[in-house]
């Protein structure tokens, strides 16, 4: 029987999909790629992956506000957000979160906006598509201020350590890791060692964060099984049971049908 995968987070909706939008989502089916999320980064985003999910059985959306988009977001765009959640393909809020890359930026502002999309998260029931770059140390704090103890959701494309993967284990999330797991010179195949696979998601963020041997061309969601059958070697377990877990753990996190 043919392995069946997930993909918990794609940007299907963005520019670099126009051409060919369709035959990459058959692509994907074809791979074994049973259903893809669409995930957000602000409100023309959002409504888009809302667009693309009602167009394709398999595909579903998150919708949020992306920490570098935070800062030019206005309450309206708050309010249409909580709005969005409630149509019924909208399985998660994201992708939310904190980006020190990126600079200008104002860490009040990206902490405001990540607490208030947490909180619209908590009184929906959804669970959240974390966002890290370059502030982990700033989330963790973050969660800990806002009296945040547990939380349902995932750190997406992970690239800490494993004692900061063992602290979001600890808060009730999981962790999924893309392409960057499969890079020569990566240490995440040690992390992803030291976390159960009842705990991780399958992500390709397409069209970012290629896995080899593609890497430096257009990610896509077909490419998952890319990442699974890393994810395998590092368990020493048979791609049919990364698939298996992988996929239960998305349908039971995001409730998808």
């Amino acid at each position: 029987m043919k392995p069946i995968f997930i993909d918990t987070h794609a940007h299907l909706q963005i520019s670099h999909f126009d051409s060919d939008r369709a035959d990459v989502i058959q692509r994907a089916f074809d791979a074994g790629v049973e259903k893809i999320i669409v995930v957000s980064t602000d409100v023309a985003s959002s409504r888009l992956s809302i667009e693309w999910a009602e167009k394709f059985s398999g595909l579903y959306a998150a919708v949020g506000i992306h920490p570098t988009d935070c800062a030019a977001a206005s309450e309206n765009d708050f309010a249409v957000i909580a709005e969005l959640t409630r149509h019924p393909k909208v399985v998660a809020i994201g992708e939310i979160g904190m980006d020190f890359y990126w600079k200008p930026f104002s860490q009040e502002i990206q902490q405001r906006a990540f607490v208030r999309q947490l909180h619209l998260a908590s009184e929906l029931n959804k669970p959240v598509i974390v966002h890290n770059r370059e502030a982990g140390a700033a989330i963790l704090q973050t969660f800990q201020d806002a009296g945040i103890i547990e939380f349902s959701g995932v750190f997406h494309c992970f690239s800490e350590n494993a004692d900061y993967a063992q602290r979001v284990l600890a808060l009730g999330g999981h962790i999924s890791f893309t392409g960057n797991l499969t890079y020569k010179k990566s240490t995440l195949p040690e992390v992803a060692a030291r976390v159960p696979l009842e705990r991780i998601l399958l992500e390709t963020d397409a069209p970012f964060m290629t896995p080899m041997p593609h890497r430096g061309k257009r990610n896509e969601p077909g490419y998952a099984a890319l990442i699974a059958a890393k994810l395998a070697e590092i368990k020493k377990v048979s791609v049919a049971e990364v698939a298996r877990q992988t996929t239960a753990n998305a349908i039971d996190l995001f409730k998808l049908c």
